[in-house]
């Protein structure tokens, strides 16, 4: 049973005996019965889970494959004709961004093709968002990338400037390129690009067990530490990366891929050492595909709310320059780099490379995690946004077979990309079918169109991957609003970003979740910590600091601690505390002691009467306030730490004749606190459940106390 104090307070206090009878009321809280019983817990959860009905088993199939629930309530005359222009339209401007992120994955335009149409189906059949486009997303290519150029050296395969050239002769390749020491275990009838291809499914299906995982797991919670600013950041960062890997191909430069810690600066050196190296074609080529696709990409943001479907500047940008550069002989003339052969159909399916794992297992964690933190956002904002609902570890199933699946297919890691999302909701989305339709325009280019890309220039590719990243490197404008919405948020992402630029993806992202944890952790260590003031006319206690016109009550110090009180801010809150009241009670007490020693040393000499009575005025000298009330609203939590604490405060404030009261402490803290064996016995009554009962208490009290001595 827990008692605490009920003040009955706008009312005339008694005087005299009456009002030691009538000054507070008790009020009694039964706490509810907690089960604490593991065993009995576990015993339950299994009987629940291992339980099997007809009812159970159809929940659990209908729930993990949400097409069966809402394809029988298509409404087709609704529904269909926004799902097929959404669909269309989203497979149009699909497929030259799945060429060109290949080349940012490091493989051949066609593994791109496959990985949009298999992302498009599966997601289908196992997501709950009726919004969201699932296929190739930038960053996540980027990381990907850097692990197949990774692994591609530790083969014995010599990196190529040509990341994506088709070679003819196969045997010929192995035999040139693989060193003497790993020829034994590396030679196959796989060249270079196969192999690309090898790592980058692996990393995928590494990267959708985990996905699976979590969702199994239920530890969706992981991406609460990746924060809006921290996300935010981390995609500028790694857009600086993307846009400096692609620069070589705008200027037609043939300089071999950095990775690792500083990949930018060292890539940027190269470029400026081999400068007079560019080849005039492909940056002319460049020039005038920025100046066809920036202005209208420009236009179709401005007027988006006009157009009934935005203009696929990419595929006329893409149809154009190939038939330029088919019917100039630009690879021939001017030795023009180009996409080359992309096959028809589909190759067999294949498992990924089971020795690969071990390399790649920890690659796979932050790419799985950023993944699903994107797909998942992203989910619930449109669900808010069009009034339904998702399922977080049902999307993360969705993800993570959007990976496990198609790596069997050759295809690399897919999530959820803003981009592609709100074209997909702006042009008419209604369901998941529109990614059935946007899987069949990609089918159709796979199995008819690919080989016509055969002379499509590599700049063009990389032009269009560069202003796809437009959104992201506008976030520098949006920081002056930023910084004057939250300072902390500001230098989460500028820290961030510059980590993920001038580092690694996989390092800028563990930089900015470990720096936006420290920054919680110093918020939480020197908190806010005011004194309160009386609003008049009311019961309401507020920071001195913060606000004009509020009163104290005579005798009384009011104190909040704005944060919880633990092992790494107890210090700080004795410090504050003695700051604000402007009395630390050991030093006076330590003062007492001093003072009494010398008068005893004076008694002991026979010394003089006035120095000693000047003794005794300062060791009886008031303190100005008899009652210090801290309110704990704002402490969420207490650690034995913080519970002691509060002891050593309370025993040393009572020492030298003031009293501590708490107000308003949650039930966790008061918990804490009987547990803790805060309070002696019959000292229960100093908790109160709002600052105003401790304030009448104090000065109820005290006037009691004042009474009792003048008697």
């Amino acid at each position: 049973m827990a008692e605490f104090n009920d003040v009955h307070s706008g009312t005339e206090m008694p005087e005299g005996d009456d009002a030691k009878c009538s000054f507070h009321n008790r009020m009694f809280l039964e706490p509810q019965e907690k089960k604490r019983s593991v065993k009995a817990l576990v015993v339950k959860q299994a009987k629940k889970s291992c339980s099997c009905t007809p009812a159970k088993v159809k929940d659990y199939v209908f729930s993990f494959f949400p097409v069966l629930q809402w394809l029988p309530k298509y409404k087709l005359r609704e529904y269909l004709l926004g799902d097929i222009m959404s669909g269309v339209i989203v497979g149009v401007l699909l497929v030259p961004q799945s060429i060109a992120y290949s080349l940012l994955a490091g493989q051949e335009p066609i593994y791109g093709l496959y990985t949009s149409f298999f992302a498009s189906i599966i997601y289908f059949i196992f997501g709950t968002s009726r919004h969201i486009s699932v296929g190739i997303f930038g960053v996540l290519c980027l990381m990907v990338g850097q692990v197949v150029d990774r692994e591609l050296q530790r083969a014995g395969y010599d990196l190529e400037p040509d990341a994506l050239s088709v070679l003819t002769d196969t045997a010929a390749y192995v035999n040139t390129t693989i060193s003497p020491v790993n020829r034994t275990s590396q030679e196959r009838l796989c060249d270079k690009s196969c192999y690309a291809i090898t790592v980058g499914a692996t990393i995928t299906f590494i990267a959708g067990v985990y996905q699976v995982a979590m969702g199994f797991f239920q530890v969706g919670f992981v991406s609460v530490y990746l924060s809006d600013s921290l996300l935010s950041g981390f995609v500028t960062g790694a857009s600086f990366t993307i846009l400096t890997s692609q620069a070589k191909y705008l200027l037609g430069l043939d300089i071999p891929r950095s990775s690792g810690i500083g990949s930018v600066i060292a890539t940027w050196i190269n470029i400026f050492r081999n400068i007079h190296k560019t080849n005039i074609c492909d940056l002319i080529t460049s020039f005038l595909c920025f100046l066809v696709l920036i202005p209208t990409k420009e236009l179709n943001e401005h007027f988006k709310s006009r157009l009934k479907a935005p203009i696929p500047v990419e595929l006329v940008v893409i149809v154009a320059a190939t038939l330029a550069s088919h019917f100039g002989k630009l690879r021939e003339t001017y030795g023009s780099s180009v996409a080359g052969h992309i096959p028809t159909g589909f190759l067999p399916p294949s498992p990924p490379d089971w020795n690969l794992i071990p390399n790649v297992a920890l690659d796979a964690i932050p790419i799985a995690i950023i993944g699903f933190a994107i797909t998942v956002s992203l989910s619930e904002m449109f669900a808010k946004k069009h009034g339904y609902s998702v399922k977080a570890n049902q999307e993360m199933y969705a993800i993570g077979f959007c990976n496990i699946i198609p790596s069997f297919f050759h295809c690399f890691t897919t999530s959820a990309a803003l981009a592609k999302t709100l074209v997909k909701e702006s042009t008419g989305c209604r369901t998941q079918m529109s990614g059935v339709v946007t899987g069949l325009v990609i089918l159709l280019v796979l199995l008819v169109i690919a080989p016509l890309f055969y002379s499509l220039q590599k700049c063009v590719l990389a032009v269009i991957t560069i202003v796809n990243l437009r959104g992201a490197l506008r976030k520098f404008k949006d920081l002056p609003k930023m910084w004057y919405l939250s300072r902390v948020d500001t230098v989460i992402w500028i820290v961030t970003m510059a980590a993920s630029a001038l580092t690694s993806t996989e390092i800028g992202l563990l930089v900015g979740v470990c720096f936006s944890m420290l920054c919680v952790i110093f918020r939480t260590q020197r908190p806010e910590a005011p004194l309160l003031g009386w609003v008049a006319d009311s019961e309401t206690y507020e920071s001195l600091s913060a606000y004009k016109n509020l009163q104290t009550k005579p005798g009384i110090v009011v104190f909040r601690f704005e944060a919880p009180l633990y092992y790494i801010n107890k210090e700080c809150f004795k410090s504050t505390l003695y700051k604000q009241t402007g009395v630390n009670p050991v030093g006076v007490k330590t003062a007492k002691k001093k003072v009494a020693k010398r008068m005893l040393r004076e008694k002991e000499v026979d010394s003089g009467v006035n120095e000693t009575s000047i003794s005794m005025d300062f060791v009886s000298e008031p303190l100005g306030f008899h009652t210090i009330v801290i309110d704990c609203c704002a402490v969420q939590f207490l650690d034995t730490a913080g519970i002691c604490t509060l002891k050593e405060v309370c025993r040393d404030y009572r020492e030298i004749d003031v009293q501590v009261l708490l107000a308003q402490c949650n039930p966790s803290v008061r918990s804490s606190l009987i547990r803790g064996e805060f309070f002696k016995e019959g000292e229960d009554h100093l908790l109160f459940h709002s600052v105003h009962q401790a304030v009448d208490f104090a000065l109820g009290s005290q006037g009691r106390s004042g009474n009792s001595a003048s008697k």
